[in-house]
């Protein structure tokens, strides 16, 4: 007789792997499929394999630009890729290691094959089929990722270029780089390579990088990779490639051509549904992705889908909390998905971390605020680690003192993003927050610091 399980899971990333572990470990009989990696993009392309390779670059900057600044006095200093290359794939085969011994510590089977849905059984069982097997479940969950989108560009078919993918395993730097695209992945790959010292163009259809990001913090970091070498043609589509050419042409009309010997394509992500058997039960998606509600369930009962499949904040940390939510709901837990404190990391070099509302959001709403702005170089720790360099540290407030966004501009904000996510999901005051304790010296304290009347008149 074959097994029944109580969840199977399509997509071994963090919301799939996480939610697995936590279903299983509060009694349901879990088998999780996975046609790719284990950890999925997050792991093994995106997440950590950057964030490998800027840390090795950062440490880079520090040294052969910085040094002096900070007293230390050194030879010449260079960066061997292939090694770099070599760290980077150990640490995503020791964090794999880990995610497989976790699932089967907690008696998750992992079936590493292309998993694809087939209806119901007359029992009233989901049906999946995989390699040449077919598994029975009471519950499904949808966790397959996203991957990277490639426009319509003409020439591009024809030509060698790059996605998020591809970049995070040459060996050799290329003489030049134009990156399609300045969001997120985008200005990382330009932060990498231009502290590298290859020379960097970016086209942007936008008139600001960093998409949704605040339009302060995304001009200042434009402002600060400009000061090192990086050229920005925003407001430009591109509208041809060729191999070491980008056509592009101005929001004014105008025809230029830019060139880099490596071209880059980094314009965003788009659910992974295709061949997933939706059809078969009918399963609702608008704009290629899932629609699930704030349980993380879809239109079919028993189905839920978590993580970049509902094309809802692309982000690993987000899919982990989305599958929590769904498991919670199968075990009859109250919980609901809040997509109003999100943080999100630009991980360039500097950092940027913003989580709630921006300023235009709520300009554009018609909702009243104010701004607390503070210079990080308020923190001590701050002016210790960045030697002529300053920051940002902005909290946004509504007429009853509540913390509705938080955007900062300086590295380590990543790290400390978390307490003003917290009041924001807290609904806490500006005074509420003051009363908290922050050590010292921490460059955290730069938000503390800004609770204080005397960020308004900084501002």
């Amino acid at each position: 007789m074959s097994v029944l399980y109580d969840l199977a899971i399509i997509g071994a990333g963090p919301g799939g792997s996480d939610s697995a572990e936590f279903a299983a470990m509060n009694g349901l009989k879990c088998v999780i499929f996975e046609k790719n990696n284990v950890g999925g993009v997050c792991l093994n392309e995106g997440c950590i394999p950057t964030k490998t390779l800027l840390h090795s670059a950062h440490i880079y900057h520090k040294v052969a630009a910085d040094g002096r600044k900070y007293a230390i006095e050194s030879a010449e200093v260079g960066v061997d890729m292939g090694k770099l290359i070599a760290r980077k794939n150990k640490i995503i085969k020791k964090l794999s290691a880990g995610i497989r011994s976790g699932l089967t510590n907690h008696g998750v089977k992992l079936v590493m094959a292309e998993a694809r849905i087939n209806g119901k059984d007359s029992d009233g069982n989901f049906q999946i089929l995989a390699g040449e097997e077919s598994y029975s479940t009471k519950r499904i969950l949808l966790a397959t990722g996203s991957r990277s989108f490639i426009p319509p560009i003409p020439g591009l078919d024809s030509i060698s270029y790059w996605t998020n993918k591809e970049a995070l395993d040459y060996k050799e730097l290329p003489k030049s780089l134009t990156v399609i695209g300045g969001g997120v992945i985008g200005m990382e790959f330009v932060s990498f390579f231009n502290t590298m010292g290859v020379p960097v163009n970016v086209v942007e259809m936008l008139p600001k990088i960093l998409g949704l990001m605040d339009e302060e913090i995304s001009e200042e970091l434009m402002k600060s990779f400009e000061k090192r070498g990086v050229k920005f043609y925003m407001n430009t589509e591109v509208v041809g490639v060729e191999p070491g050419i980008v056509h592009a042409e101005t929001s004014e009309g105008e025809r230029i051509d830019i060139e880099g010997e490596q071209i880059m394509v980094s314009v965003g992500r788009r659910a992974v549904t295709e061949g997933l058997g939706l059809e078969t039960l009918q399963i609702a998606t608008e704009r290629g992705a899932v629609m699930v509600d704030e349980h993380m369930s879809t239109n079919v009962a028993g189905v839920y889908a978590c993580g970049d499949i509902t094309g809802r904040a692309l982000l690993a940390h987000v899919a982990r909390r989305a599958g929590q939510v769904a498991v919670h709901h199968m075990l009859g837990i109250e919980d609901r998905m809040n997509y109003n404190a999100i943080p999100g990391v630009v991980y360039t070099d500097p950092e940027i971390a913003a989580v709630g509302a921006t300023e235009k959001e709520l300009q554009t709403a018609g909702i009243a605020y104010e701004v607390l702005r503070l210079p990080m170089a308020f923190s001590g720790r701050f002016v210790i680690e960045n030697e002529q360099v300053n920051g940002i540290c902005k909290l946004l407030i509504d007429n009853e003192k509540h913390i509705i966004g938080a955007h900062l501009m300086g590295n380590t904000s990543s790290e400390f993003i978390t307490m003003a996510t917290l009041a924001i999901e807290k609904k806490m005051t500006v005074d509420e927050l003051s009363r908290i304790i922050f050590p010292h010296p921490t460059i955290s304290e730069v938000i503390f610091s800004a609770t204080y009347p005397r960020a308004l008149y900084l501002s």
